[in-house]
């Protein structure tokens, strides 16, 4: 690659308080000739903030393919390019990977220009478990592939992590709790660095009661954290639905057989085959 070629800057964004930019975000915003944004309407305040000049196109999960080429011929150009979302840091729960990808393949320099991120922000603040965590983002918007996915992730030891919107938050915490159990520990992460940012810590049956009493509990962006299943009851439950598994996948094909003992058992699909 020529030396003059430009660089992709990955510039992770407030999540809420505009005070979080960084100042190495906000001299990378000024210094690109290009700015790819989720909603270049909803960036348009911070850029102005951040005293960016650049023209911002629109890069989304519907044009991401398209606009990435038209990306990397700036870069081939000499242009640098800096890549936001709407909130946080680029391509966690957000579109960008494709460019990311393209960009590397081309042979150009992808640069992280780390910063605020809602789920790590959340962990943070949680008191659970975080050595090990699992990042599960949104989960299915239809309810049947919603509990379906909780069911198999009932056994999972690590801290699970999720996003979820206002719309859906007291759905899925009734989901969860019919996946994990009453018992289980969690915490609902609510407008996080905003003004009204709630952190509630409890177990789920009381945690999801209190967030479907309260509809101010209801508003804005969540990130739920759930404890993950001890170490014993999820050998516990891996044990079982292997067996189960091995019962039905002597009248079943595989495939099928692993997806109603994970279902059954709670355990999880993937671990089954290894038997």
């Amino acid at each position: 690659m020529a030396d003059n070629a430009g660089r992709l800057w990955v510039v992770a964004t407030p999540i809420g308080n505009l005070d979080d930019l960084s100042p190495r975000a906000r001299d990378v915003l000024r210094g690109a000739s290009l700015i790819a944004a989720e909603d270049t309407r909803h960036s348009a305040p911070l850029l102005a903030q951040a005293g960016a000049k650049a023209r911002a196109v629109p890069l989304h999960e519907h044009n991401e393919q398209e606009q990435s080429v038209r990306v990397i011929e700036h870069l081939r150009d000499g242009g640098d390019v800096a890549l936001i979302s709407d909130a946080g840091t680029p391509l966690v729960s957000d579109p960008g990977y494709r460019l990311v990808r393209a960009a590397r393949a081309a042979g150009f320099v992808v640069s992280p220009v780390p910063g605020p991120c809602a789920a790590i922000a959340a962990l943070s603040a949680a008191g659970l478990p975080s050595d090990r965590f699992v990042f599960e983002g949104f989960l299915p918007a239809k309810a049947a592939a919603r509990r379906e996915r909780l069911g198999e992730l009932a056994a999972e030891p690590r801290t699970l992590l999720f996003y979820e919107s206002s719309h859906r938050i007291v759905e899925s915490l009734a989901d969860m709790r019919a996946a994990f159990g009453d018992a289980r520990e969690a915490v609902v992460a609510r407008e996080l660095t905003k003004l009204f940012e709630t952190i509630l810590a409890a177990p789920l049956g009381e945690l999801a009661a209190r967030v479907e009493a309260d509809p101010n509990q209801q508003r804005g962006e969540f990130v739920v954290l759930v404890a993950g299943a001890a170490e014993a009851d999820a050998d516990a439950t891996l044990a079982e639905g292997r067996r189960v598994f091995g019962l039905l996948r002597e009248e079943l094909p595989p495939a099928r057989a692993a997806k109603l003992a994970a279902a059954i058992t709670g355990a999880p699909r993937r671990q089954l085959y290894e038997v």
